[in-house]
């Protein structure tokens, strides 16, 4: 994207298929994010080595605690740091997938030779790094948004953003581990970086000129989420039966639609002041897919 800014997009980034990239100084490498598996983290690493002279991988971050960012931490060098919210530390600590994957997806994903490795630097608002000549700005919007601890990392010198999951290019968004009002809200956070050069969590790159309506059709979708949620609740309907009486209109086209379902577990459990059964919540989306949700990981 800039001299030695690299984003590594993985098609068609759907379930488990992310998004990741690299910043290459004089000194190293900060990489941002692994993928799922062993297998996709390796080729990714593999190209960042191919594209970068083979230069030590100095420094990591994680963007948030989803295991399509974060599992491949373990094949990154001993030696390497990483960095990430205190937020998203604590949730990759006890997430119980990275031991082996429920049948909620099919096929169900083998992760591979991989192990549980968080953070061992977190910070709660932002944290700078240098990698050689480049700046890197680690931020976090300040509420939960697609998770707690979300995390963007910001080159202002070559004005690239590396939006992670707050970002989904061309397909449905999800905020069940994080707040729909809240990831409403970062939209606007997003686009005051006036970024040239963004990087979603999934999805085709998108540039200064795509990227206001990249933010509209999230806006138009979180308030989609929104009123469906209200009018569900306000007609006795659980979240299965708001999402199966709803009309997907302009959304319809967009991949892994039953995210739906989750998301409106989230709305209405912080319309309702409690917590979502996660469990139940994927069965639901289950039931509205009619089957195991699919993947390509």
């Amino acid at each position: 994207m800039a001299p030695g800014i690299f984003a590594w997009v993985q098609p068609d980034g759907t379930w488990w298929v992310n998004n990741a990239g690299a910043v290459a100084g004089d000194d190293g490498v900060l990489i941002v994010d692994t993928c799922a598996t062993e297998a996709r983290t390796r080729r990714f690493l593999g190209a960042v080595a191919e594209a970068t002279g083979g230069a030590p991988v100095r420094m990591a971050v994680n963007t948030h605690q989803h295991g399509d960012h974060c599992y491949g931490n373990s094949l990154l060098p001993d030696d390497t740091v990483v960095f990430g919210h205190a937020a998203m530390r604590e949730a990759l600590l006890v997430d119980p997938i990275i031991d082996g994957c429920p049948p909620v997806w099919a096929p169900v994903p083998d992760w591979g030779h991989v192990t549980r490795r968080p953070p061992t630097v977190v910070f709660g608002s932002e944290l700078t790094v240098h990698v050689g000549t480049h700046r890197v700005e680690l931020r976090h919007p300040g509420h939960a948004a697609h998770t707690p601890g979300d995390v963007v990392a910001w080159l202002p010198g070559e004005r690239v953003l590396f939006a992670g999951d707050l970002l989904f290019n061309g397909l449905t968004p999800m905020v069940l581990m994080g707040s729909v009002e809240g990831a409403l809200r970062s939209l606007d956070w997003l686009a005051a970086f006036e970024p040239e050069h963004i990087v979603p969590g999934h999805g085709p790159l998108a540039t200064a000129a795509e990227l206001p309506e990249v933010l509209a059709a999230h806006e138009r979708y979180y308030r989609f989420v929104l009123d469906t949620a209200r009018t569900g609740r306000e007609s006795g309907l659980t979240p299965l039966a708001a999402a199966q009486a709803a009309d997907l209109g302009e959304f319809a086209g967009w991949a892994d639609a039953e995210r739906l379902v989750l998301n409106l577990h989230r709305a209405y459990a912080d319309a309702e002041g409690g917590e979502v059964d996660l469990l139940a919540a994927f069965g639901d989306a289950m039931a509205w897919h009619g089957g195991p949700l699919p993947t390509s990981v």
